[in-house]
């Protein structure tokens, strides 16, 4: 479990990112990340754009389903991913989403690690005028939790719950959509409130402070004591965060915001080559500067927060750099 304090200002798509000099005859990896805007994607984006300076070129597609994203990439399918720490131990038993995935444990018996790094926090987000002031508010509403397949709308649901006692889909109507659809839909008036992880500072909650005025819900003081809710904060890539509710142009709730923040690391398989690996990720430490010119939130990136919420071990060759750079790596984390 993290517990950080930050307040700060801040669809499908395929790209190759990469530098390798011989482009001709390289080999080209892939990779899978989130969609194009949240801090997931940046933060792979410009890993990718390091390695690639190292010829280690990553063709990345954006926009996926990171529980399907994970399973690929334990199978090997996949050289490069985003990685969510909580899904590992799913995967590991075969639960939820992976329940009728046979080959589940031994993907994940395959997963590796590069790098974590803290993304951001669970924003949400309802317009002036939606009748939503309060968690209690939401009772008869229409809330988008996230995306059919993923974990970010259990993650909502069990959020509201704890909070509020209230069930989806009995006490209020839980909509899945994809991150964009989620968006569009609360701007366009068809749902009341949109629970979304983003980086703090996030452009994409910013925009609805630029036309009217909107809300962000705080957890209360008063909650962060219960069992439920430490039990949150406890998972794998869970953790509490506090933002100035100033932060954002137009949102309406005073104070400090608590929220229930979350942490992602770069990802790849035990199959990729030390080599390979090892290059990539020594790349990206050597260019941190530029790594934290590509967004505020990364400047949070350092060599002490090189091993947030990973819970699987690294790569032999991530191992190699962080010895060589005299980064102490945890017993285990260890290959």
């Amino acid at each position: 479990m993290f517990n950080f304090k930050n307040v700060v200002k801040s669809a499908g798509l395929a790209l190759v990112v990469g530098l390798a000099p011989t482009a001709g005859t390289a080999e080209i990896f892939k990779g899978e990340t989130a969609g194009v805007g949240d801090p997931v994607h940046t933060m792979f984006v410009a890993f990718a754009n390091q390695a690639g300076k190292a010829g280690v070129e990553i063709q990345v597609n954006a926009g996926q389903t990171l529980t399907k994203s994970m399973l690929k990439g334990g199978k090997g399918e996949i050289a490069f991913f985003s990685t969510v720490p909580s899904l590992v131990n799913l995967m590991a038993g075969q639960a939820r989403m992976y329940e009728n995935v046979a080959d589940a444990p031994d993907a994940a018996k395959n997963l590796r690690a590069i790098l974590g790094f803290k993304a951001g926090a669970y924003h949400p987000v309802t317009l002036a005028g939606s009748g939503i002031e309060n968690w209690e508010d939401i009772a008869g509403k229409t809330v988008f939790t996230g995306p059919p397949a993923g974990s970010a709308s259990a993650t909502s649901e069990a959020l509201i719950k704890i909070l509020t006692g209230y069930v989806a889909g009995e006490d209020y109507t839980a909509v899945r959509l994809s991150w964009g659809e989620g968006y569009t839909a609360l701007s366009d008036g068809k749902i009341d409130m949109m629970v979304r992880p983003a980086e703090i500072g996030s452009a994409n909650i910013e925009r609805f402070g630029l036309s009217g005025q909107f809300r962000i819900l705080s957890i209360p003081e008063d909650a962060l004591a219960s069992e439920e809710m430490k039990a949150l904060f406890g998972r794998p890539g869970r953790g509490m965060i506090q933002f100035a509710g100033d932060l954002y142009q137009g949102q309406l709730t005073e104070g400090d915001i608590t929220s229930l923040g979350f942490t992602q690391f770069v990802g790849t398989h035990a199959g990729v080559s030390d080599d390979v690996v090892y290059a990539a990720t020594k790349a990206f430490w050597e260019n941190l500067e530029e790594v934290h010119a590509t967004a505020f939130f990364l400047k949070n990136v350092t060599a002490e927060t090189a091993f947030t919420s990973v819970n699987v071990p690294l790569h032999p060759g991530a191992a190699r750099y962080y010895d060589e750079a005299g980064i102490t790596i945890p017993d285990d984390l260890r290959p």
